[in-house]
């Protein structure tokens, strides 16, 4: 990238050998990348694709970080003051539980049923979000990238509670007039955040396919958050043009509470979201970025505990090529739905 101030327009020919290999290559991976690559890129039948995906509960990942639940329900329960609800990171219930939302992991699962109702009934605030620790305690109230989180692991696993309603209602509230959210307003926070946006956006888009309630106002308000994020182009400001962080646009998995454009991207695409060339910047950082041999790197992470190393830092990553083969595959249907 010869300046983070400029778009970075990519010229690379994508072949079909080099994604043909690719794809192999994501197919011999864990089971929670196979089943998503033979639904997202593999064009494999619905049963096959259910079938691999019931592995990821017995096999790989998805079966380490079940074995890994305390007794009560938790993960981490003894190692903080919330009982593992948040902290530690990244070993606690919540971002566990992200994980395995990621992974996949099917929705009727008991154990994480059991974590889901851990959750709700130990997080819900007065003011009908979610928080947890001593924070909550003190000051009564929750946290709004929290609660886009926990909003996500509710509905994904389809955990049934009429909270998870006043949940929605919650951040239906707290959206700020330029459409995005922030955990800093109640501190006086004017403009949205990318972080917290990112995460409301993808705990409503949950909630709307898996509660199925207020239908109109939680499209509307995906509409206003995803107009932020485009005035953005993702990753600038809107004043100057300038990068807002170099961090946004190196790829990380997972990408715990943390921003950058292929995680929006993924977002995009899994909503279907119309295309728009406010995103083109953020499409061609993303082609640039792809190596000669068609995969993408791991290219950043977040520091901190983790039960086991999912990809090595610098090397060729399954989930960041995965994540990047749908959302340039979402993008060039569009660009045939527009030529149509």
């Amino acid at each position: 990238m010869e300046s983070e101030n400029r778009g970075v327009r990519a010229t690379r020919v994508t072949s079909r050998p080099r994604t043909d290999r690719t794809i192999r290559w994501l197919l011999d991976g864990d089971p929670a990348i196979r089943w998503q690559a033979l639904r997202d890129v593999g064009g494999a039948a619905e049963s096959t694709v259910e079938r691999e995906r019931g592995k990821v509960a017995r096999d790989g990942w998805g079966a380490r970080l079940l074995a890994r639940q305390d007794p009560e329900g938790t993960w981490a329960g003894g190692l903080s003051s919330d009982g593992g609800l948040y902290s530690p990171k990244w070993t606690s219930t919540t971002y566990t539980m992200l994980l395995l939302r990621d992974f996949g992991l099917r929705p009727n699962n008991g154990q994480t049923r059991r974590a889901c109702a851990l959750l709700l009934d130990r997080g819900l605030q007065p003011d009908g979000g979610i928080n947890y620790g001593i924070w909550a305690k003190w000051q009564g109230r929750s946290e709004t990238c929290v609660t886009g989180m926990v909003l996500s692991i509710l509905s994904y696993f389809e955990y049934d509670d009429e909270r998870l309603d006043t949940i929605a209602d919650l951040l239906l509230t707290e959206q700020m007039p330029d459409g995005g959210w922030n955990c800093r307003r109640a501190s006086g926070a004017t403009h949205a955040s990318l972080n917290t946006t990112i995460s409301v956006l993808e705990g409503l888009r949950l909630y709307e396919l898996h509660r199925g309630r207020k239908g109109r106002a939680i499209r509307t308000a995906q509409r206003r958050g995803r107009e932020f994020l485009l005035v953005h182009r993702l990753f600038r400001s809107h004043r100057t043009g300038n990068v807002i962080k170099s961090v946004f646009t190196r790829f990380s998995f997972p990408p715990r509470w943390h921003y950058d454009i292929l995680r929006a991207l993924d977002y995009f695409q899994a909503v279907d979201a119309p295309r728009d060339e406010r995103l083109a910047d953020a499409i061609d950082i993303v082609r640039a970025t792809r190596c000669e041999d068609g995969r993408w790197t791991l290219q950043h992470s977040y520091k901190g505990k983790t039960y086991f190393e999912l990809e090595r830092l610098g090397a060729p990553s399954r989930w960041n090529t995965l994540r990047a083969l749908r959302v340039l595959s979402w993008w060039e249907r569009g660009r045939a739905k527009q030529g149509a």
